[in-house]
């Protein structure tokens, strides 16, 4: 599962990192708490090189006759992502990459309060993610999910699940650029790539942005 995620960095070291011609509709930035069904800045590539565009998290199949015609799509799992009819096309031939600073997860204390971590690395991070453009409305746009795979030796002290994270090295090969073989990317990170400290609650408000939400706090 990934539900919320932090991207710090400036739209034109976005695009110079993934060596990607940005568009003019990108999201703001900095954005401390990206929240589902929002734009998001998504790495695609194509026949005239790799694009930096925004497109909406929550993945919606070409059936869907609304936005909220079935299920919030944010999330593809890895295991199934090629037999389940929502994302089966897109995974052979639209997949792209998430960029993010850190993202966040929840554990529940005994009381049943869910507090939230912040997990990151030592520079920004590439998520595997599919898209898809949907023409239920007037006018089409494009939408994305994340690709999740089980957890890793670090994450599964918090969570089960984790988000695919694709390597530098690897990142024409998930975009389609180097041939075949994407779906052997489709797995936990290494054990030494990813960190976590306990945040603020105050991340749980889809309304709160600010630089706070990624400091950590004391958990006693």
């Amino acid at each position: 599962m990934c539900g919320r995620f932090a991207i710090t960095l400036p739209n034109d070291a976005m695009a110079q990192l993934f060596a990607a011609a940005p568009a003019n509709d990108l999201p703001d930035v900095p954005n401390y708490n990206v929240c589902p069904t929002t734009q998001v800045h998504v790495v695609r590539g194509g026949d005239v090189g790799r694009q930096l565009v925004s497109m909406r998290w929550g993945f919606l199949p070409h059936w869907y006759k609304a936005t909220d015609g079935g299920p919030l799509l944010i999330n593809a799992r890895a295991e199934t992502i090629a037999e389940k009819p929502a994302f089966r096309a897109a995974c052979r031939q639209r997949r792209c990459l998430i960029p993010v600073t850190g993202f966040y997860e929840w554990t529940k204390d005994e009381e049943g309060t869910r507090w939230p971590w912040y997990i990151h690395a030592d520079a920004p991070l590439a998520l595997a993610g599919i898209w898809q453009s949907w023409e239920g409305e007037e006018t089409p746009f494009d939408t994305c999910a994340i690709v999740t795979t089980g957890a890793n030796g670090t994450m599964s002290a918090i969570h089960h699940r984790m988000p695919v994270v694709i390597s530098h090295e690897d990142w024409g090969l998930w975009l389609g650029e180097k041939g075949h073989g994407a779906a052997t990317l489709m797995q936990a990170a290494p054990d030494d790539l990813l960190r976590f400290h306990q945040v603020d609650r105050a991340v749980n408000s889809n309304r709160a942005h600010g630089p706070e939400l990624i400091e950590p706090i004391d958990p006693t």
